[in-house]
């Protein structure tokens, strides 16, 4: 029974790549039951010493209990005390995915051909969803028939998400596993270079600046670092680059527009759009969107911008609380309710976090949590290179954990569900990849 109940719960981790892209209450269910399985399987088997002599697992708990001792000290108290409990369920994910889960190596390598086919399917999906364009719309449907809401950026199969790009970055290196670790594909420059040219290219399109931005640091790193493979990555590079001049110069959403006004601010490019009439197709009509800033306007004048306010506010935050902070998930709660802080933010509502996962720990947890953290990544950083028996698998997991963990950048939560189970699961992944044998 307990056999099957953990063959289960295998599968069911085995498709957390696909539950990720309904949203975050099905990763969430399956990674809470999974865990609660999990402590009682290592229990049930006296395997929690495999546990409790790794390193890495040590300064995990130490980390956790951080955010209970500054729980004490923060604003709002249950807000603290309730998120740094149950980020517990987090985690332990890594754990569970290398010593129960993904234990067995035919387990890893069923998940990293899942993990390629749905790397695949929001690749065509979202692809899609750039070709079905108007300019009077903007994208419509994708395959799955959901329209962003946002004139210029694409969902792809994440419903009201704007993530297509963000896990195409996480989880592509992966699906570049699958390709190598096989016989028959580890040679195929032109089947690994296209794979990983496409995905430079959705991330492009997608509006996503920082996936686009992260990803091409990956294959960057691994253009310096990944020995036998370089041929692949240099042409997925070129091939890339050859998408994304291709896409700019016929696109029409890249070239057909006026730019009125372009500021910092959030929606801060105002365009004039033409299109055909509806009533009269020899009539050329235009309508007036905000899109994003752009990119340059954002750098010059960041401290007016909407990440620019809420670092400042954060850092702010962190100077007046340096040792414990205000408290886990406080941010928003002293920032609605605290007029000194709720005043810095001038153009802009109080955000929900503050948009940067080391930022966020020094406003929120101060340097006790701060420096458990990095202590954290360390540790984390320390397994896969002592644990790794294949280079290139250890290469690959370093670059993975560095573009997920790359300071100059915005982010999710750590504390909230979707991003925070998607980081904590491809910690897991890093992990298990350190184990890893082809078995072709």
């Amino acid at each position: 029974m307990i056999l099957q109940s953990k063959n289960l719960f295998s599968y069911l981790f085995l498709l957390i790549p696909l539950f990720l892209i309904t949203g975050p209450a099905i990763p969430d269910i399956v990674i809470t039951l999974g865990v609660i399985f999990g402590i009682f399987y290592i229990l049930y088997q006296k395997e929690y010493e495999n546990f409790i002599k790794l390193n890495f697992f040590r300064i995990s708990i130490i980390f956790w209990l951080s955010l209970i001792l500054i729980s004490f000290f923060s604003y709002n108290k249950t807000y603290s005390f309730q998120d740094s409990l149950i980020f517990i369920r987090i985690l332990l994910i890594p754990f569970f995915c290398y010593f129960v889960f993904f234990r067995d190596n035919k387990f890893f390598e069923r998940l990293l051909l899942v993990l390629f086919i749905i790397v695949v399917f929001v690749s065509i999906d979202t692809l899609y969803q750039f070709i079905n364009y108007t300019s009077k719309d903007g994208f419509k449907e994708d395959l799955l028939g959901f329209k962003s809401n946002w004139y210029g950026r694409l969902t792809g199969p994440f419903g009201d998400e704007l993530i297509p790009g963000s896990y195409l970055s996480k989880f592509g290196l992966f699906g570049f596993v699958f390709l190598i670790s096989k016989k028959k594909l580890e040679n195929n420059i032109i089947f690994q270079s296209l794979y990983l040219s496409i995905i430079i290219l959705v991330c492009y399109v997608s509006g996503e600046r920082m996936a686009f931005a992260t990803f091409s640091l990956s294959l960057l790193l691994l253009l310096i670092f990944l020995d036998g493979f370089r041929k692949s990555i240099m042409s997925s590079i070129l091939i890339g680059a050859l998408f994304i001049f291709l896409a700019n110069y016929l696109h029409p959403f890249y070239n057909d527009f006026n730019i009125i006004e372009s500021t910092e601010y959030h929606q801060g490019q105002k365009i004039e759009k033409f299109f055909q009439c509806e009533n009269n197709t020899e009539k050329i009509c235009s309508k007036i969107i905000n899109i994003q800033p752009n990119f340059f306007e954002v750098i010059k004048n960041f401290s007016s911008s909407a990440y620019g306010e809420i670092y400042l506010l954060s850092f702010k935050m962190f100077i007046d609380n340096p040792i414990t902070g205000i408290g886990i998930n406080n941010f928003k709660y002293l920032c609605n309710y605290n007029e000194l802080y709720k005043n810095m933010m001038i153009n802009y509502e109080c955000a929900s976090h503050p948009h940067n996962i080391y930022i966020q720990w020094l406003a929120e947890g101060g340097l006790i949590v701060f420096i458990s953290f990095i202590l954290f990544l360390f540790f984390l950083v320390k397994f896969i290179i002592n644990n790794t028996a294949d280079k290139k698998y250890k290469i690959i997991s370093i670059v993975i954990i560095l573009i997920m963990f790359w300071p100059i950048m915005s982010t999710g939560s750590l504390i909230k569900n979707w991003f925070g189970v998607t980081t904590f699961f491809i910690i897991g992944l890093c992990m298990c990849l350190s184990k890893f044998k082809n078995n072709y």
